[in-house]
């Protein structure tokens, strides 16, 4: 069975996230280079991201900086220039094509909203918030078979993730996409299970070639 339907992440894939994570410096008061620098040590040794606040700022209780931020005026959004400049173009030429589309990835219930509203146009867009389970869980696969209506083999997930995205969706069957971008692909690029992947890009502007072939 060839691919019917392309599942995406969203940081890193779809997103830059330099500017969410450099406003989460300005706002602990750390200094940007500083707060990457331990994003960088995090990656490496495969940690969570959420360790790398705490090595910033130990002790730090996130759900309640996130809710002094979001009386502030802060809310959750995507802007414009976030997109990475590949994105749009390959979810309207996969449309075109004739494939599904879907979004999923580890990320707060607010980022549906905030991917809509961006206008980004999918057949489906979730969240490990709003499904209660976050990848790498099997779980969180399983839940995105359920979401595109198709068989696993059916299906492609593309992420910058060897632990998050590649591997488990890999194990789930599915045809699993390595893209080389954002700082842990960078870095999962150099590991050998890279390897594993189904197949590696740089920009999203290869996958449609790559689904042809298939």
């Amino acid at each position: 069975m060839g691919v019917t339907t392309v599942v995406f992440d969203v940081g890193e894939t779809l997103v830059n996230e330099e500017r969410h994570w450099g406003e989460w410096a300005d706002w602990l008061g750390v200094p940007r280079f500083g707060f990457f620098a331990a994003m960088g040590a995090v990656i490496a040794r495969g940690g969570h991201h959420r360790e790398v606040f705490q090595m910033v700022r130990p002790g730090v209780d996130i759900e309640a900086e996130q809710a002094r931020r979001a009386a502030g005026g802060w809310r959750y959004r995507f802007e414009p220039g976030d997109f990475y400049a590949d994105a749009f173009p390959c979810l309207a030429a996969l449309r075109a094509a004739g494939y599904r589309i879907g979004i999923a990835g580890n990320q707060p219930e607010a980022a549906e909203a905030a991917l809509e509203a961006a206008d980004v146009r999918a057949d489906f867009i979730a969240s490990s918030a709003r499904w209660g389970v976050e990848k790498p869980s099997p779980a969180f696969f399983a839940r995105v078979v359920e979401a595109a209506s198709a068989p696993a083999a059916g299906i492609a997930y593309v992420g910058d993730r060897l632990d998050n995205d590649v591997l488990p969706a890999k194990a789930a069957g599915m045809m699993a996409i390595f893209i080389r971008r954002g700082p842990w692909g960078y870095v999962h690029a150099t590991l050998p299970d890279v390897a594993q992947a189904s197949a590696r890009i740089e920009s999203l502007d290869e996958l449609i070639d790559i689904l042809r072939e298939t």
